[in-house]
């Protein structure tokens, strides 16, 4: 396939607002798509050239870009500078540039020609590497049509604008083998246990549904985090659930550990991985964990833990936002030091070449516990096994006391679900200062924000609007104007116009009038409220309201596919006597 004939489809995806639409147009795509280049396509779908997994970015910038489409169609870069202005689109600049020379070329560059130079791209590092992608940048666009030249530009920056997620492409690959949606569940399935569109793609395009097999569990490929659910009281938990594991529920940054020893021929090399729970590669930002072949008795392992901060002179937990201080990319060392981390094992999901995800919790923990030597990186998380809520809502309230959150209650007899809020897991949260009268808070994404008055119009920021999750969409459910101190004022200001966009994004569905911001946002920070309580609502798309909403945090380590869905906001509205 030209890469032409992607950016057709690219120009269709991005042209409907209608999911089904979208769908149907991906499984043409994919159809269209030979065997050795699905995954391809996939990969650049997501704005990428490898899984969302793997520690591999194009490094890209606007000033960089505007320099290549410079280059590339010999035009100043103030000229680009101009169109992007205009237009508040680098790819809509790059064609007009395009244009304006009235560029031609015959060139029938394939979508593989184009993937390896964009692989090449995010290849180049070190000295002279800024220079050099300008250079890749600039011969593609030299080589493609105007409309290609779009995507091009878009691609690398991060802002295809397609508006759909991996679970639409799922979709996708469901229609283009059934003609319907029947395998989305499925697909599914095996998407959670390896979140590699691009392989899984392959997968099924080669081999059809016998091509699910295929996927499996693998060190190095992490499995999406099991979530939990909520249940308004321990009576309920005990009566839905049975026996249960009760632990500790850590205010830390959830991290999945994969190690393996790897044979080579002058010995045994130890390899250690981590992923945060929105699928980051995040192994430079603990460099602790490269030593903790002597706590494993294991060839290879994939851990489920909770990193958490450690004061250095009083050895106590520390505050998340404290704790979050260590998830970064430079002065590593440093802050090492001064945040020294625990990383609290709760949970082991393969070891040794066997997936462990469908053995009951109490046949994992056993491993768990013959696998992980207590010591100074890896902790296991304590736990009491009980059928008795007096005894859960008891050390509910220990861990309170010690200054965690509360509680995670487990189902004894429960397989590992990777991905899924069912009632395997339920949190025990209650923080009546924190979260008012709602006994949990709500995960939501900024949908856009509001110009300040008077002493925040110096912030260019007064107020947010935020919503949850309904299916693949996002529908409002507050705007937040308080709990916001002037400091993180000034950090959402410019943090929301890194992700400001000229129009509603295709992810949003209806917003009323009242709540129509002065600025939209892409979907992709996630912040955490809290509220007094919760209402009924003829205006917001959640159909409630958060009554006295107020910012608890930002939430870093959440991806928007973590948003509070709203059957989670209705649960909420009911479990608080629906009032």
């Amino acid at each position: 396939m030209t890469f032409a004939t992607l950016a057709h489809f690219f120009q269709k995806l991005e042209q409907t607002p209608s999911r089904n639409t979208m769908t149907e147009i991906l499984a043409d795509l994919f159809r269209h798509a030979g065997k050795e280049e699905i995954g391809k396509i996939c990969y650049l779908l997501q704005g990428r050239v490898v899984p969302l997994y793997e520690a591999v970015e194009f490094g890209v910038a606007d000033k960089f870009m505007i320099r290549a489409i410079a280059q590339a169609y010999g035009v100043e870069q103030k000229d680009v500078v101009r169109a992007f202005k205009k237009a508040g689109d680098l790819g809509a600049a790059a064609e007009k540039c395009y244009h304006v020379l009235e560029h031609r070329n015959n060139s029938r560059l394939t979508v593989a020609d184009v993937y390896e130079r964009l692989y090449a791209l995010a290849q180049s590092t070190g000295e002279g590497s800024q220079e050099r992608k300008i250079t890749i940048l600039a011969d593609v666009f030299k080589s493609v049509d105007s409309l290609s030249a779009r995507y091009i530009a878009r691609i690398p920056l991060h802002k295809l604008r397609l508006g759909f997620s991996d679970m639409t492409m799922l979709d996708g690959l469901s229609w283009m083998l059934t003609g319907d949606k029947s395998l989305r569940v499925k697909l599914e399935e095996v998407y959670n246990v390896r979140p590699d569109i691009g392989f899984i793609a392959e997968a099924v395009k080669e081999h059809g549904t016998k091509g699910l097999a295929h996927v499996k569990a693998k060190v190095g490929a992490p499995i999406l985090a099991s979530l939990c659910q909520r249940l308004p009281n321990a009576d309920e938990m005990i009566k839905k659930m049975g026996t249960v594991s009760v632990e500790g529920k850590y205010d830390g940054v959830r991290v999945q550990i994969h190690f393996q020893t790897v044979r080579q021929k002058d010995g045994k090399t130890i390899r250690v991985q981590s992923f945060s729970r929105n699928l980051e590669n995040t192994t430079e930002m603990f460099p602790e964990l490269q030593n903790i072949g002597k706590q494993l008795h294991a060839s290879e392992a994939i851990l489920d833990s909770e990193a958490v901060g450690m004061d250095p002179k009083t050895g106590k937990l520390i505050p998340f936002q404290e704790t979050m201080t260590r998830k970064r990319k430079h002065d590593i060392e440093k802050t090492r030091g001064n945040v020294p981390l625990k990383f609290f094992v709760f949970d082991i999901l393969y070891k040794n070449g066997k997936d462990l995800l469908g053995e009951p919790l109490s046949k994992r923990r056993e491993i768990l516990e013959q696998t992980v030597k207590m010591g100074k990186a890896l902790v296991i998380s304590p736990q009491i096994v009980t059928d008795h809520a007096s005894e859960v809502r008891i050390f509910h309230d220990e861990q309170i006391k010690k200054g965690l959150e509360g509680a995670v209650v487990k189902k004894w007899d429960s397989a590992y679900e990777p991905g899924r809020r069912g009632y395997s897991w339920v949190k025990f949260k209650e923080e009546e200062g924190k979260t008012g009268k709602l006994t949990d808070t709500i995960d939501a994404v900024v949908m856009g924000y509001y110009r300040g008055e008077g002493k925040r119009s110096g912030f260019g920021i007064g107020a947010f609007l935020v919503g949850v999750k309904k299916g693949e969409d996002f529908v409002t459910v507050t705007k937040i104007g308080t709990g916001v101190s002037d400091e993180l004022w000034k950090e959402l200001k410019k943090r929301l116009n890194a992700l400001k966009v000229n129009e509603k994004p295709k992810e949003y569905a209806e917003v009323h009038k009242n709540f129509i911001p002065d600025v939209w946002v892409s979907p992709k920070l996630v912040v955490e409220i809290a509220g007094d309580d919760l209402t009924r609502s003829p205006t917001h798309g959640a159909g409630i309201a958060v009554r006295f909403p107020r910012l608890v945090r930002i939430r870093d380590d959440k991806s928007p596919k973590d948003a509070t869905t709203v059957s989670e906001v209705q649960q909420m509205y009911a479990q608080q006597g629906g009032k």
